[in-house]
């Protein structure tokens, strides 16, 4: 990165988030604001307010079209993200990214009703992510150390996509990033 890591997310948020968020009525940046503020709201660790803010990042790293899923298309971007991320912040931060659609599709399988309340454009990205996961796969998934962060970060993400909600500014999440910093730059 050519800036330091957390100008670089503020200035992705900024001038790359106003692409549609996956179909949903809010925007990428609006979608990860949105899920800052919850995780703030809700007294979230500093590691996991910027989990939840970043969560989405690998969307404004590649250059597919935004309907590359209706297209047949997974962009990967927990994994885009991920990389990305694991450059510069803690793996507190990194891997809740990383395995937020592990999240969606254990909780598919787990929680009686949850798949059936997942949007349009979810259940198109599910489907394309390897759908509800397996007995086994389930095992693996509750035994990783970032298990409960992961399905934390997850219930933010099918929640903020509210159509004009009142969010803080990319700048705003400064202290959370920096927080999360491997190494204070």
């Amino acid at each position: 990165m050519t800036l330091k890591p957390v100008e670089s997310v503020i200035e992705l948020l900024s001038q790359h988030g106003n692409s549609q968020y996956g179909g949903e009525a809010v925007t990428q940046a609006e979608h990860a604001l949105q899920s800052g503020l919850i995780a703030r709201k809700k007294g979230y660790p500093p590691t996991l307010i910027a989990a939840c803010l970043v969560h989405d990042i690998g969307h404004l790293l590649h250059h597919l079209p935004d309907d590359a899923p209706d297209q047949g298309i997974d962009d990967f971007h927990e994994e885009l993200g991920a990389g990305w991320l694991g450059q510069n912040f803690l793996p507190e931060t990194v891997e809740p990214v990383r395995l937020h659609v592990a999240a969606k599709r254990y909780l598919c399988s787990k929680e009686q009703g949850y798949l059936e309340g997942l949007s349009g454009p979810s259940l198109l990205s599910l489907e394309l992510q390897g759908g509800p996961m397996s007995v086994s796969e389930m095992t693996d998934f509750e035994n990783n150390p970032y298990f409960e962060s992961a399905i934390a970060l997850r219930r933010i993400d099918e929640e903020a996509k509210i159509p004009g909600l009142a969010t803080p500014s990319p700048s705003d999440f400064k202290m959370e990033l920096a927080a999360s910093l491997k190494s204070k730059v």
